[in-house]
């Protein structure tokens, strides 16, 4: 060997291998060279108009209007903190402003989808609860009716309005929560401590009911885990008492803010016709202007026997996202006083043995009985053949359940259109053009909660 080279040969060679066994491959953020046409087409944008194929050519896009030599590529996250979990965004930067990004996520591998199929359909709702952990009660709703609707199960009418509360509830507590972070994002601390205490109010109330702040595994095939508890209709009268009168103590303390508008007013543009063409739902897609929200274009449960807004906004920008979410926990609020009067008695499950285990006195009076609560809680019970998918909205957009069903005790597949996930997609195409400084919020306003994305 002589004198100036390594073990590894020359400095090239050595140069080769480092970057051979550093690649991260297709989640890398390659240099303008190495990236293919097509991906620039993406992130700019232009993929958009490509379907109908009389949309800019691609050898039209000059790679070569910014050298390469000028600008630099970033990572914000895994570990950042306003990256609302382990979420990478990779940026192309000019000096401050953003060029290109691409997000990177798989840092939690949670496998829940994989999970699914070794647990049995009474086991499913502890794994799916999990998964947006800020609104857990919206996935065990999604594949609570995926189940049911492979199966001939009624469920009683006290069922179904204890399962509307509870998930109106849950869709206050998320938006209340992205409240408090997107505020501390922005830099007003004070936003954070009252978003925090609003959604203390709520998760006590869901504890009472539930025994668990998070995660509940409260709703289930068949109905609800328990009845609602006594004192439960002044519990949520509070919340329906309290909440607006916070809510007007946003608005004083952020929506006529100047430096908060400063941050938010056309920052993270996104139009109507880009947000249907990446598949974005939820508050993000309203925000564009297009009224869809699930619980009124395709209601499920008794969303069509109540009244209430589905709120839009005009421009697609990160204020447009703050004000649709923070209007929408008003209209969270009118449905739950509309379900406090219509809530009706009788069960809150359904009374079909197949699925339901006997009452905890027949236990101690019937061997039958027992060996029934025995065999349903170890092996659980078999739905029937088939293949169903079932949506909700959740307070990130359209929560999909999909579930395969071979006759056993356990799903065959299962696959969950997580908003989160979907949603991640809009983010180059808002960051794109605008400054570093801009895309904390941008990505807040998007609402990811990387349980979901990683499920």
């Amino acid at each position: 060997m002589t004198k100036g080279q390594s073990d590894l040969g020359d400095n090239q060679s050595g140069l080769d291998f480092f970057v051979k066994e550093t690649s991260e491959g297709s989640q890398e953020l390659l240099s303008k060279q190495l990236t293919p046409i097509e991906e620039f087409y993406l992130e700019e944008g232009y993929v958009l108009r490509v379907p109908e194929g009389d949309g800019v050519d691609l050898d039209d896009i000059d790679l070569e209007a910014i050298p390469e030599d000028e600008t630099m590529i970033i990572n914000m996250g895994p570990q950042h903190p306003s990256t609302h979990g382990v979420l990478r965004i990779m940026m192309e930067l000019d000096g401050e402003t953003i060029l290109r990004s691409k997000p990177v996520i798989g840092y939690l591998h949670t496998g829940m989808e994989k999970t699914a199929e070794m647990l049995t359909y009474m086991q499913g709702s502890t794994n799916v609860t999990r998964m947006d952990y800020l609104s857990p009660l919206s996935n065990e709703l999604v594949y609570s009716l995926a189940v049911e609707s492979l199966m001939d199960v009624e469920i009683p009418p006290r069922a179904t309005w204890i399962r509307m509360l509870m998930s109106e509830l849950n869709r206050i507590s998320s938006h209340v929560m992205w409240m408090a972070t997107n505020g501390m994002d922005i830099g007003s601390t004070s936003m954070m401590i009252y978003g925090f205490r609003e959604r203390e109010l709520i998760l006590a109330f869901l504890e009472k009911v539930t025994g668990l702040r998070m995660n509940h595994n409260y709703i289930r095939p068949g109905g609800v885990a328990a009845d609602l508890p006594d004192g439960w209709y002044d519990d949520v009268a509070v919340i329906c008492e309290t909440i607006p009168f916070r809510v007007a103590e946003y608005q004083d303390l952020l929506t006529g803010q100047p430096i908060f508008r400063e941050r938010v007013d056309g920052v993270g543009v996104m139009t109507q016709e880009q947000a249907l063409a990446l598949s974005a739902t939820g508050p993000i897609l309203r925000a564009t202007g297009l009224p869809w929200d699930l619980r009124k274009t395709m209601p499920y449960l008794f969303y069509d026997q109540v009244d209430f807004d589905v709120i839009v906004g005009s421009v697609g920008d990160t204020y447009d996202r703050y004000s649709v979410r923070l209007n929408e926990i008003l209209e969270s609020v009118r449905i739950i006083e509309q379900i406090m009067e219509k809530l009706p008695e009788g069960e809150y499950k359904t009374l079909d043995r197949k699925v339901t285990p006997p009452p905890r006195a027949r236990i101690d009076e019937s061997m039958e009985a027992l060996i029934h609560h025995f065999k349903l809680h170890t092996e659980g019970y078999r739905v029937p053949a088939g293949e169903s998918y079932v949506a909700v909205e959740s307070p990130r957009g359209e929560l999909g359940c999909y579930i395969v069903s071979d006759g056993e005790n356990r799903p065959y597949r299962m696959h969950v259109r997580a908003p989160s996930f979907v949603n991640l997609q809009s983010l180059p195409v808002m960051l794109h053009g605008g400054f570093i400084a801009d895309a904390v919020a941008v990505i807040s306003s998007v609402d990811p909660v990387m349980g979901e994305v990683d499920r």
